[in-house]
């Protein structure tokens, strides 16, 4: 019983810092490549109400190597949201992936 009690303690205190602030992680190894240059398109015609926002690329990791997503357009879910990119974070040796999100 001790054992499994350790084990579990163990285990958790080498996930939480990966966990961050309750955002989906990705860790790894290898640092990532710097981000690519991207010419940013103009945006798409707007319908009234409809806001749109860069999100700009990034790499991710997708278990043995990085991965590059290019940056795009989307929906803003209300007017004047802005979008706060993803970043790669490095965290006892591994490099962690924290995901984009909203802001006010």
């Amino acid at each position: 019983m001790k054992r499994t009690i350790k084990y579990l303690a163990l285990t958790a205190a080498a996930l939480l810092p990966l966990l961050g602030d309750g955002a989906p992680a990705l860790a790894q190894v290898g640092a990532p490549p710097l981000p690519r240059t991207e010419a940013m398109p103009p945006p798409p015609a707007a319908a009234p109400g409809a806001y749109w926002v860069w999100q700009p690329g990034y790499w991710r990791w997708n278990g043995r190597r990085y991965i590059w997503f290019p940056g795009r357009y989307v929906h803003a879910p209300r007017a004047r949201a802005v979008w706060v990119p993803g970043n790669w974070v490095l965290v006892r040796g591994r490099w962690v992936w924290h995901e984009g999100r909203w802001r006010r």
